[in-house]
């Protein structure tokens, strides 16, 4: 199995930064895409930011010029940088792997339990 932690969430003034983190672990091949997405209360979930293990990026539109992901692939982690924090950016935030467990297994996704950010006004 593979397992992602997430650290970092918290409650913060609007204008204010947070740094998510989300390492993976367990019997793991490989991993292609990781990423952050998040859930408002009463809402579905929600992209906001992925990367490949290659570097590419790709952000939603509410987040472009104030978030930064990035991932360190030698230690399966991924970070979310998150700069001027507005309190629509309340959410929990998921960590997510797309990830092979063996060399000849399918690509499977997975999910962190979560991590609650909530910004102040």
């Amino acid at each position: 199995q593979v397992q992602l932690v997430e650290s970092g969430g918290g409650s913060v003034q609007a204008g204010g930064s947070l740094r998510l983190s989300c390492a993976a672990s367990g019997r793991i091949f490989s991993i292609n895409t990781m990423g952050w997405y998040l859930q408002a209360p009463g809402k579905q979930r929600e992209l906001v930011a992925a990367i490949t293990s290659g570097g590419s990026t790709n952000y939603a539109d509410s987040v472009k010029d104030r978030f930064t992901i990035s991932r360190d692939n030698a230690k399966n982690t991924v970070y979310l940088l998150m700069n001027s924090l507005k309190p629509e950016d309340t959410a929990v935030y998921y960590c997510n792997a797309n990830a092979k467990r063996l060399s000849w297994s399918p690509w499977a996704s997975y999910w962190g339990q979560g991590t609650q950010v909530t910004v102040s006004s």
